[in-house]
């Protein structure tokens, strides 16, 4: 699609070199404007004319662009980036003309292809569970925009006559599921049933003890069981102390719960529930959010799942648990040999992505070959128009990216350093879904660090994730000697912790010398296979590395790695192959070996545990060159040959373990040569009648 750019300097407080920035993206020199929102936004709504995609380089004025292109009927897609804030107006601002160009360009990519979608649907049924003086103040707010229902937990004296919604009463609720199904249970433990009660208060004026509260719940430590209010309720039938059946529940579209602990716990809450506690502040927002889930919702579905490379388990033998372990909505449970995950859920952190080692899942939002040539375009303008030693910065597109902009206004104001010029921003949906593949792949096209910024919002689990994961890719970098490449997890709650940060990786990263703007930028693109992109980076490091290795010791845990095996336990029963889902091991089909392809090891350990003998261990490491991708023999013996037919059927120990331990089971008993038989001539051997016993010998002995 033909494109158009337009860029502000922003009343001349950007020092945007047109004519720089048009060359490196292999145009003509850009016009430049001054108020492209003001004085001259006719020459915006010019620029609007035909169906071209127009790249905005601005995001202030985004809503007034917007506007005024609905008014002018205009279907030319929009794109706008911010080159005010990431650098613009830091101190450096003079030197960022590589790094606008690097912005503009990746904003100029045409757009990924859309990704599936994953609906909600939501009448408005909401649950409202908690104290009864707390619950039932909201529930009169909002019955008359949701339909409400009341779990109260807890007697107090609220008076509830009049109520014109379900109530119920119990303890013990549960609550699971997302939006629009939402299903919740409770344990009615209160002789009264609050759905059957129509309020008469003629239980209350019986009761000898005063044992019924306004709530209409029974004290029973001061009950004495008279059973006077049960002949007062009469035909109604509210109350019943020897009630049976006290598991209640019901489907919901929604859940407020106003308990003061939640009910749910996990970091990333599904859609639909809310759990503002006593806060007044926090319950009222929570009020307000809720009134708008009314309606048919969709977000993206944001991951892809490839069940048949999934090292989670095989047959019953635990393997890979990181991507359960990792969620912070609960959303991946194991479903047998592999893994179920709960679209509705899924709240797109993308964590698990980077924590698997196989690459069965992987991230759709965007997808990783997306991504990669956002980073290949950026990286590449970045270099054609002069800059050196790039940094990418990668951050969330809410917190992150407000952080970013807040450091950008404060620099305006001479109170930060503001982006440094060299560190090119990176927004995405979550930090947590960029790994170790995206990271080396923008080394090999020349960034000389990349750091990502956690702002303290994210699930404790993922920032230790990404450490781990920075750990195995750092020792990688280290031990091909690009010890001035860095990766690092840059934390920063406010702006002006941000500035001292950036400025600090930004100083260190690529080294006084630069050693990193040494490495020529890599051709490749990265590929929709996590794997696959791991090895064209790794490849591209390792054939222009300061020192050349055959093989990297790799910490604890690293999906990179060989098998060692103990030849003298292992019997070459292929149990291992079997396991293994990543066709690491195989066998030879025409001799007893055991092979081993070490390009392929994810270090899952499903081989480890399945193995009967014990015989093998999982050592991390990453062997470079031509020989890890070839299948090499770790174990073989002589095969036995069948004393019928002389077929080779298996091992020589294998056969000499299974007589030994067979010798005295019934089945075989005196006739031990059929162990040393293959099966055909088995079972040949078992259907000849003269060989066999008959059960008036068996008398006669």
């Amino acid at each position: 699609m033909s494109q158009k750019t337009r860029i502000c300097n922003c009343n001349n407080t950007i020092p945007l070199d047109g004519a720089a920035i048009g060359s490196a993206l292999g145009e003509a020199p850009l016009p430049m404007a001054s108020q492209l929102c003001r004085r001259e936004v006719n020459d915006y709504l010019q620029t609007l004319e035909g169906g071209e995609r127009i790249v905005i380089g601005c995001t202030q004025e985004e809503p007034l662009f917007r506007e005024l292109a609905e008014m002018k009927s205009s279907v030319a897609p929009l794109r706008f980036v911010n080159l005010r804030e990431t650098g613009g107006w830091s101190d450096e601002a003079r030197h960022t003309t590589p790094k606008m160009a690097a912005l503009l360009a990746a904003a100029r990519l045409p757009d990924p292809e859309p990704v599936p979608e994953v609906e909600y649907q939501s009448e408005g049924r909401v649950l409202l569970l908690g104290p009864a003086r707390r619950v039932l103040a909201w529930a009169r707010k909002l019955e008359r925009q949701l339909q409400v229902s009341v779990l109260l937990t807890d007697g107090d004296d609220a008076a509830i006559a009049g109520h014109s919604w379900p109530t119920f009463s119990g303890s013990a609720p549960r609550v699971q599921g997302w939006l629009g199904a939402f299903k919740a249970s409770w344990q009615q433990s209160n002789p009264i049933d609050l759905e059957l009660c129509t309020r008469c208060n003629a239980c209350v004026k019986a009761c000898p003890e005063g044992a019924i509260s306004m709530a209409y719940q029974v004290d029973l430590d001061a009950c004495r069981s008279h059973r006077e209010c049960v002949a007062a309720c009469g035909a109604v039938a509210a109350i019943d102390f020897d009630r049976a059946d006290r598991d209640r529940g019901g489907e919901f579209d929604l859940v407020f719960d106003l308990g003061d602990a939640p009910l749910l716990r996990m970091h990333q809450l599904p859609q639909g529930y809310f759990a503002p506690g006593a806060d007044e502040a926090a319950t009222a927002l929570a009020a307000m959010q809720m009134l708008e889930l009314v309606g048919t919702f969709s977000k993206p579905r944001f991951f892809q799942y490839k069940e048949n490379i999934c090292a989670h388990s095989r047959s019953r033998q635990p393997g890979c648990n990181a991507c359960i372990d990792i969620c912070s909505a609960e959303a991946i449970s194991s479903a047998g040999d592999h893994i179920k995950v709960s679209p509705q859920l899924c709240a797109g952190c993308g964590a698990c992505t980077t924590v698997c080692p196989s690459g069965a899942l992987t991230y759709a939002w965007p997808r990783a070959p997306d991504f990669g040539e956002q980073i290949r375009a950026m990286l590449a303008t970045y270099a054609r128009a002069g800059g050196a030693r790039p940094v990418l910065l990668v951050h969330g597109d809410e917190e992150g990216g407000a952080l970013v902009h807040e450091l950008g206004q404060l620099a305006a104001a001479g109170a930060a350093r503001g982006v440094p010029a060299r560190v090119l921003p990176l927004p995405v949906h979550h930090v947590a879904s960029v790994g170790m593949d995206l990271w080396l792949a923008g080394v090999a096209y020349g960034a000389v660090g990349v750091a990502v910024l956690a702002t303290g919002c994210e699930a404790p689990q993922y920032l230790d994730a990404i450490a781990e994961q920075m750990t195995f890719a750092q020792a990688i970098l280290d031990g091909l000697g690009y010890s001035d490449i860095q990766l690092h997890l840059l934390r920063a709650r406010d702006a002006a912790e941000l500035d001292c940060e950036l400025q600090r990786f930004a100083a260190s990263a690529g080294g006084v010398a630069g050693r990193g703007a040494m490495l020529p930028a890599a051709t490749f693109h990265v590929a929709a296979s996590k794997r696959e992109t791991l090895e064209f980076s790794i490849t591209h490091l390792a054939r222009h590395a300061p020192t050349p290795q055959d093989c990297i010791a790799l910490p604890r845990g690293a999906p990179f790695g060989a098998i060692d095996i103990d030849t003298g336990k292992c019997t070459l029963c292929m149990a291992c192959v079997g396991a293994c889902p990543e066709s690491a091991l195989s066998d030879n089909p025409t001799l007893p070996q055991l092979r081993f392809t070490e390009s392929n090891c994810v270090q899952c350990g499903l081989c480890v545990r399945t193995c009967p003998e014990r015989a093998l261990s999982l050592q991390p490491r990453l062997a470079l060159g031509a020989a890890a991708k070839q299948a090499r023999v770790i174990n073989e013996a002589q095969p036995y040959h069948c004393i019928k037919c002389q077929k080779p059927f298996g091992t020589l120990q294998m056969v000499e373990n299974m007589v030994s331990k067979l010798a005295g089971h019934g089945a075989f008993s005196g006739n031990l040569d059929r162990l040393r038989m293959c099966p055909d001539c088995r079972v040949i051997d078992m259907m000849q009648p003269e060989k066999e016993v008959s059960i008036f010998e068996v008398k006669r002995q």
